[in-house]
């Protein structure tokens, strides 16, 4: 099993760039960033873009992978991003994970003057978002002409490193996601569905994860042909609450056919509020076994 780490955008770099060279040399196989304008309780608080965040990353570690979790047409546009993408995988040489999805509400869609969009909106611009983007980083001098996103004869040269673009990992917890997920991307993200307990919330992960292998079965796509990725911290307990903690989760993830695993950095008050001394005691006893398979 693969485990990820997630760095919020929030530190001035001196204090950030540390905790990215640590994620590589504690042995963690990715490392990602929020990509938000401003996020829940921290949008009154210091926070940081995550493509140049991640293009720092990118020139302090060398075999980590990097990603957003996850980027949404919120406030992009793919013409532009093709570019931001294909710059930051040149610059991490290959090593770029898109994570993508519909993007939440609040703040990211308020702040530019917009409207709460509707459950079929998201679901539609996602769509148009995706397919375009797959174009763009694809072909050069592509057109492309939806309700929400247009593009004219772009450019995209020289391309990403990876080929023929980077994989699309898409956060999705309804079918019609997960089929836009089975037809685009490399791997599926999903949180689970919001729950009161623990028991509730992995039940509710085995049912997403049972019904995204049906869907992939529909698309005549081999099971193992996409990954699963896992945010351990949608759960009502905090991953790094403790060692127990963490190996409990990451065992119940095994069992469901998880090929990954996310956490978050801990943080010292609000959301993932935890100790350092519990990720280093994690990496320490944990994250070795589960690089064997233990």
């Amino acid at each position: 099993m693969r485990v990820g780490i997630v760095i919020l955008p929030e530190d001035r770099w001196w204090a950030a760039e540390p905790k990215w060279r640590a994620a590589e040399e504690y042995g963690f196989d990715h490392a990602w960033t929020y990509d938000h304008l401003g996020w829940r309780s921290l949008v009154d608080g210091p926070w940081f873009s995550a493509v140049p965040t991640l293009t720092a990353a990118a020139t302090v570690t060398s075999t980590i992978r990097l990603g957003t979790f996850v980027a949404s047409p919120v406030f992009r546009h793919p013409v532009p991003f093709t570019r931001e993408l294909i710059t930051l995988d040149d610059i991490a040489d290959g090593r770029l994970l898109l994570g993508v999805g519909a993007g939440g509400l609040g703040y990211d869609n308020l702040v530019m003057g917009g409207t709460e969009p509707t459950p079929k909106q998201r679901a539609d611009r996602l769509a148009e978002f995706i397919e375009s983007l797959d174009g763009l980083l694809r072909t050069d001098k592509f057109d492309f002409r939806g309700e929400y996103y247009q593009a004219v004869g772009a450019r995209n040269l020289p391309g990403s490193v990876q080929r023929p673009r980077p994989a699309f990992l898409i956060a999705a917890n309804g079918p019609r996601n997960m089929r836009l997920t089975a037809k685009f991307g490399g791997g599926w993200i999903t949180t689970g569905n919001p729950a009161e307990t623990l028991d509730e919330w992995w039940h509710g992960v085995a049912e997403l994860a049972k019904r995204f292998e049906e869907i992939l079965v529909e698309h005549e796509r081999e099971p193992g042909s996409a990954g699963r990725y896992l945010s351990l911290d949608a759960a009502p307990v905090f991953s790094l609450s403790s060692a127990d903690a963490f190996t409990d989760a990451a065992g119940r993830a095994a069992e469901l056919g998880f090929t990954d695993i996310v956490a978050h950095w801990p943080r010292s008050s609000g959301p993932y509020q935890g100790r350092e001394t519990v990720l280093e005691q994690v990496v320490t006893d944990v994250l070795p076994g589960l690089h064997n398979g233990a």
